[in-house]
């Protein structure tokens, strides 16, 4: 478990009392009992408040709102406050201070607004850090380090400019490398010396977001961003480890945000936490897919939802209220697919500034009699009803579905073949098929170990990475399923294409090759013809986005294009390599066509579906213990049944024992305990 302290699923969130006069706080301990709140995160924008100039550290109101919360029974999510820094050091230190990718210095306000590579940020961000951990390594309600606050956002100051160099210095060796990886001689960009090279901005050599005229300096100015974010992460977390070597460290990431590579930043973090803020028409599978991406961050280990509304938020286009039940649903979703604790921002909601229309467990209204508070307390009630049950409980997937970040920032920075090409959503495809089949699968990145699973899935694999290739084909060779898609293997990790063919690397062990690369208008559709019926595909189907024109070396084609001149090409192949298969799908082929397809990859290996369940309902599982728990998630507002097999199984919230068949309410829940299901 995360704290020994605390065995149970947390259950809190945000907390600011220094927005409140001394009486509220009694109001604030009075209802956190009521809603059965237990956690509290403190102190994350709080700088300015415990340094008011350079010399002076004050932490009088942070002592007491640590011994006050202890006190009546909520222990401690300790921030460091260094998500913002205070107007002083903006004034008195301009180096940190971000210049943004028009080449504008920014003045101080907002959040975010650091400088990853000023001087002055790491020091004072250091020294925070290290005085709070000094001051309460031994106060007893603190539970765990959050250390400052959805990090983010790029800068292209001075600074960022020579640390880019010294990064590509330690990367590269020489500048001879360094051309042949940019390939520079392509419009003249030779390099002769390290101080010629400037960050690519829109004064050099990017525009419009992700459009850029060289792939090898814009993909290299990303991976060092997210490493320079990473190290002054990692400077805090030296120094809290100083102190307190026993307490758990983290930050809150946000998903798929695509600014930081969060595989590499999970390497030092002591547990993931991310913070969930689906709009009310996000896809349920999409947001299932992000909370299974967290979890696969550190290979399956339990997660902290850090954050998530208790009923809108206050930044999208269309803030709309979770409707009762949902935020309970959306809750246990998050339980269901690893996470160890449900926290909310915030708890009382603020009066002034952007975040007051943000949700909040208590209201502006200020007491408990509200719908939101209501459904929080009986939430908080269920937690405390299950203790530690599910704690440190594990999902047992059999189908690993590849990303990754330098793979999606490749992808986006490509010039071409269409501007609609979207790795996430590609992604995305694939998981919601196995998601609408309730089947299991986990989101891995290239270096996992595929050999605990049976099928490993690499939508829109672009760059194949330095070994990854030779591990696709001896996971294939000792009998697993391998599937990837159009517009893959096409270049290494420096963004320079594989010559000789397409899917470069991956070719022997597709056994096919591609010469050339259709994209399609978003109106234009092609068609999936199966050459004979295979299981739950008869077809035709339709596909679009981009078309890949492909020849068999070898593989079997088991499908083919039904119009345009490469009517009659391969569409889809399967290509036996050892004891294992691999496919390639040629073109983004509509839904039927995946469930389809992972209907009868899932039958050949043996994997089962967890239920077969309505439309609508959602299955997980966790197991621990000897033990599973079977969690259905009934998304439709009217009420759903599901046969649950003639076993005994223990309805956990409802304190019963059921078989054959359970009525799931409509945005209702229920968690079914028992032994492994054969």
């Amino acid at each position: 478990m995360i704290n020994e302290k605390l065995p149970k699923i947390w259950y809190g969130g945000d907390y600011n009392p220094e927005q409140w006069e001394p009486e509220i706080w009694k109001e604030d301990e009075r209802m956190f009992k009521l809603a059965g709140i237990d956690v509290a995160t403190v102190n994350v924008f709080s700088w300015a408040l415990n340094q008011p100039d350079e010399h002076t550290y004050d932490f009088t109101q942070l002592d007491e709102t640590m011994d006050r919360l202890y006190k009546s029974g909520v222990y401690v999510c300790l921030a460091t406050s260094t998500g913002a820094h205070p107007a002083w050091m903006a004034r008195k230190y301009p180096d940190v201070l971000r210049v943004d990718v028009q080449g504008r210095k920014r003045k101080f306000g907002g959040r975010h607004n650091s400088c990853p590579n000023s001087p002055t940020y790491r020091k004072y961000s250091t020294l925070m850090a290290g005085k709070l951990a000094e001051r309460y390594k031994d106060h007893p309600g603190l539970l765990i380090w959050h250390i400052s606050n959805e990090y983010g956002g790029y800068c292209y100051c001075d600074n960022c400019a020579a640390g880019f160099r010294e990064w590509l210095k330690e990367r590269y060796g020489n500048l001879d490398a360094l051309n042949k990886a940019w390939n520079t001689r392509f419009w003249g960009h030779t390099f002769y010396d390290w101080e010629e090279i400037v960050p690519p901005s829109e004064l050099s050599e990017e525009w419009g977001g992700n459009r850029t005229n060289f792939q090898g300096i814009s993909l290299d100015y990303r991976r060092f961003m997210s490493h320079s974010l990473l190290e002054c992460y990692r400077l805090e977390y030296e120094e809290i480890k100083k102190h307190t070597p026993n307490i758990p460290v983290t930050t809150n990431l946000m998903g798929f945000y695509p600014e930081l590579d969060y595989f590499e930043w999970a390497k030092y973090m002591d547990i993931v936490s991310w913070d969930n803020y689906p709009s009310l028409d996000t896809p349920v599978s999409f947001t299932a897919m992000t909370h299974d991406l967290m979890r696969g961050l550190k290979s399956g280990d339990p997660f902290m939802l850090m954050e998530q509304t208790p009923s809108q938020q206050n930044w999208q286009a269309y803030n709309s209220l979770k409707r009762p039940g949902v935020m309970r649903l959306w809750s246990y979703q998050a339980v269901a697919r690893g996470a160890d604790t449900v926290l909310f921002f915030q708890l009382r909601r603020s009066i002034g500034a952007c975040e007051k229309y943000h949700g909040a467990v208590i209201e502006h209204v200020g007491h408990e009699h509200t719908r939101v508070f209501r459904e929080v307390a009986e939430l908080g009630r269920e937690l405390q009803q299950l203790g530690d049950t599910l704690l440190d409980a594990r999902t047992e997937a059999k189908i690993g579905i590849v990303y990754d970040w330098e793979n999606r920032w490749a992808t986006e920075l490509s010039s071409g073949p269409t501007i609609a090409l979207n790795y996430v959503n590609e992604v995305h495809k694939y998981y919601d098929a196995l998601f609408q089949m309730h089947v299991e699968s986990d989101m891995v990145s290239v270096e996992e170990d595929f050999g605990k699973y049976e099928i490993v899935i690499a939508p829109v694999m672009y760059m194949v990475k330095p070994g990854f290739a030779k591990k696709v084909e001896q996971f294939v060779a000792a009998g697993g399923t391998f599937v990837t898609t159009f517009f893959s293997g096409i270049v290494n990790e420096n963004d320079l294409v594989t010559t000789g063919g397409y899917p470069g690397e991956l070719r022997s062990v597709l056994g096919i090759w591609a010469e050339e690369i259709d994209a399609l208008f978003p109106d234009q559709k092609n068609q999936i013809v199966m050459k004979r019926s295979w299981g739950s595909l008869e077809g035709p189907y339709e596909c679009g986005l981009l078309c890949d024109l492909i020849h068999s070396e070898g593989a079997e084609v088991l499908a083919e294009y039904g119009s345009d001149f490469y009517k009659g090409m391969p569409v889809l192949t399967v290509n036996k390599f050892g004891k294992g298969r691999a496919y390639y799908v040629a073109s983004s082929p509509e839904a039927d066509f995946l469930q389809g397809l992972m209907k009868n990859l899932c039958e050949e290996k043996g994997i089962k579906p967890l239920l077969d369940a309505p439309v609508g309902v959602e299955v997980a599982r966790r197991v621990k213990n000897g033990l599973e728990y079977l969690f259905l998630l009934n998304h439709n507002a009217e009420a759903s049944a599901v046969e649950i097999g003639a076993s005994e199984r223990k309805d956990l919230l409802a304190n019963a024992v059921v078989t054959g068949s359970v009525t799931v309410p409509g945005r209702g829940v229920v968690i079914l305990e028992s032994k492994p299901q054969s």
